[in-house]
């Protein structure tokens, strides 16, 4: 069934518009009365289509539900800019993994140093990105993707969750369950091609980051942060 996400709902009516709105009428040819799901909140509802049209269609509530396919855990994944399109590809991937945020960081071996204002052209991408990959995964929230911000912001931000955890190839415990026991939400530290620097393992370190080690292969960088999330979404139960 078409899934489709929706700020614009109630427990009666939900409404969706721009170019969700086009695509339900002219490429699915959606009719009166098909059903549709739509996704507000981590909520999903069995909808109606009561109108529509290019601007707007209008549906009513049959059924909610919470979304099955979130995770218990929060999980916010900073991503250290990688060269190329890796990251529309660490974006998706994570979403369909069960991330619930993806924040850009710009760390000292990123080769790729784009400054806020050209990232926010690409950025909207990501955040496209994210949709599709949240429509595809079954989700019931689409993740953020945010601005880019430095390692030095990165590092102040990870006392808002409750644990925190940076892959460090030089060394680092085992991920394992007694790190994000009972913990709600998790920050994931991931670098680019060369990883990070001691310097900012430090300042992560200060932060209260905890180094982990993901094994004796080295991990391309859009390799770690899917093989991490995997292992914390099957750590917590959501895999």
């Amino acid at each position: 069934m078409p899934r489709f996400f929706t700020d614009d709902i109630n427990e009666n009516t939900a409404r969706i518009s721009g170019d969700d709105a086009v695509h339900i009428g002219r490429s699915l040819r959606m009719r009166l009365g098909d059903e549709i799901t739509l996704c507000s909140g981590g909520m999903e509802y069995l909808c109606k289509i009561r109108s529509i049209s290019d601007i707007e269609v209008l549906c009513d509530v049959i059924s909610s539900q919470k979304t099955k396919a979130e995770p218990s855990i929060q999980l916010t994944l900073f991503q250290a800019v990688p060269k190329q399109d890796k990251l529309e590809f660490i974006v998706q991937k994570a979403v369909e993994l069960g991330v619930c945020k993806i924040v850009p960081v710009l760390t000292e071996r990123c080769i790729s140093r784009p400054d806020g204002k050209s990232f926010e052209k690409k950025r909207a991408r990501l955040q496209k990105i994210a949709e599709g990959a949240a429509k595809q995964s079954g989700r019931g929230i689409i993740p953020q993707v945010t601005d880019i911000i430095s390692i030095e912001e990165a590092a102040a931000s990870l006392n808002r969750c409750d644990v925190a955890l940076i892959c460090y190839e030089k060394g680092g415990e085992r991920l394992c369950g007694d790190m994000i026991a009972d913990k709600k939400s998790v920050a994931l530290m991931i670098g680019c091609e060369g990883g990070f620097s001691e310097s900012e393992v430090k300042l992560c370190e200060e932060n209260g980051a905890l180094p982990i080690w993901l094994g004796e292969r080295i991990l391309r960088c859009e390799t770690a942060p899917l093989a991490a999330v995997s292992i914390i979404m099957h750590l917590t139960g959501n895999m």
